[in-house]
C-alpha cells in the first residue's frame, strides 16, 4: 500500500524544512538520546540545546530538526513518544527530590512493574530527575515478603544469606505473619542493614524505630518507608527519622510532559 504522505508531498518532497520541539509545560528532559537516535534513523538533521536531565521551560524549544516533509511528518509521529513520558517521570522525580530538601533518599522502585521494553527509559528518567531506582547501591540483596514466607521467617532468610557478606541486606517489614516489632527484632538480630517498612502506615515506622533503638543501643541501621507515599507528604515524613522514602506511582505513573513539533519554514538553499 502506498504511503499517503508520498502522494500529498510529491511536489515538495525534495525541499528541506526547519522545525523545533518544545514542551507545553516546565519540566525536566529525559529520553533525548533515544530521540536523537531515531531522528538520525529518519535521516533528519538534529541539534539539541538541552541534555538529559536538563531543565525545560514552557514553549521554549530544546531541539531543532531539518528534513524533508515526509521526514518531519514521521518525526512528529514518533519522536515525542521517546520524550514525553520519560520527561514526565523525570519531572516528578525532580519534584520529589526538591521536596525532600536532601534530608532523605528518594527512591522509585516501581519501574519493575513497567513493561520490559520501557524499563531502561524509566530507570534513566528517574535518575535524570535526581532520584534513585534502587533502595541502595549495588551489591545489595532485597529479602521481600515472599522470600521470607518461603524460608518461614526473617531470621531464616538472613541466615541463608549470611555468607553474602559484601552485600547490603535489605529486609521488607510487612507485619503480616508476625508483628512489626517481631519482624524488626528478627531483622536487627539477623544483621539486616536496611529495614523497609512497606506498609504505608507511619505508626509501623514508629514501632520499628522504637524496637531498633532498644536493640541497637546507638548503633546505626537505616529505615526505609513505602506504601502509596505521596510527594506532598515528603516534607513531613523527612522529620520522622526515615532515611529512605520510596515514591512509586506518583513518579513512575506521572503524567507525560506534553510536547509539540512546530515547522518554522523552508530552509533557504
Amino acid at each position: 500500500m502506498q504511503d499517503i504522505r508520498d502522494v500529498i508531498f510529491h511536489e515538495i518532497r525534495e525541499r528541506k524544512y526547519r522545525a523545533v520541539l518544545l514542551p507545553e509545560a516546565d519540566g525536566v528532559l529525559s529520553g533525548v538520546e533515544d530521540a536523537a537516535r531515531k531522528a538520525a534513523e529518519l535521516g533528519l538533521e538534529w541539534q539539541s540545546t538541552s541534555r538529559e536531565g536538563g531543565t525545560l521551560s514552557r514553549n521554549q524549544s530544546f531541539a531543532e530538526l531539518v528534513g524533508t516533509p515526509k521526514q518531519l511528518a514521521l518525526a512528529e509521529e514518533c519522536l515525542i513518544g521517546f520524550l514525553a513520558k520519560p520527561s514526565g517521570i523525570a519531572t516528578a522525580a525532580r519534584r520529589a527530590v526538591s521536596a525532600s530538601g536532601g534530608r532523605v533518599r528518594i527512591v522509585s522502585g516501581s519501574w519493575k512493574k513497567m513493561p520490559p521494553v520501557m524499563k531502561t527509559s524509566v530507570r534513566r528518567a528517574i535518575v535524570s530527575g535526581g532520584a534513585s531506582f534502587r533502595i541502595c547501591e549495588q551489591p545489595m540483596l532485597y529479602l521481600d515478603k515472599n522470600f521470607i514466607r518461603m524460608f518461614g521467617s526473617i531470621r531464616a532468610a538472613l541466615e541463608a544469606a549470611a555468607g553474602l557478606k559484601e552485600m547490603t541486606k535489605v529486609v521488607q517489614i510487612k507485619g503480616i505473619d508476625r508483628s512489626v516489632e517481631e519482624e524488626t527484632r528478627q531483622a536487627v538480630m539477623g544483621g539486616a542493614d536496611i529495614l523497609m517498612v512497606d506498609t504505608g502506615n507511619l505508626q509501623d515506622v514508629k514501632a520499628c524505630r522504637k524496637q531498633m533503638a532498644t536493640l541497637l543501643q546507638g548503633k546505626k541501621r537505616r529505615v526505609a518507608f513505602a506504601g502509596n507515599v505521596k510527594i506532598a507528604q515528603i516534607p513531613s515524613l523527612a522529620e520522622k527519622g526515615i532515611n529512605i522514602l520510596c515514591i512509586g506511582k506518583e513518579i513512575v505513573d506521572a503524567r507525560l510532559l506534553d510536547m509539540k513539533l512546530n515547522v518554522l519554514g523552508a530552509v533557504e538553499k
